[in-house]
């Protein structure tokens, strides 16, 4: 769970705009807005599909 410490004297907006980047980075803004909406199982299976492939691709040195 991530959380931030407000300092005496900090504004609120500013402990906000620190916890936003916060959970940019651990990217969890990120997985928010893909579960907002269902894809269709097949959707689902080509991006998967599409990862796999990701890192199954290595660079020959």
């Amino acid at each position: 769970m991530t959380s931030v410490k407000v300092r005496m004297g900090e504004s609120v907006e500013r402990a906000l705009l620190i916890l936003k980047k916060k959970l940019d980075k651990e990217g969890v803004m990120k997985i928010i807005k893909a579960k907002r909406f269902a894809d269709k199982p097949s959707v689902v299976e080509k991006n998967k599909q599409k990862q796999a492939l990701k890192y199954r691709k290595k660079p020959n040195f």
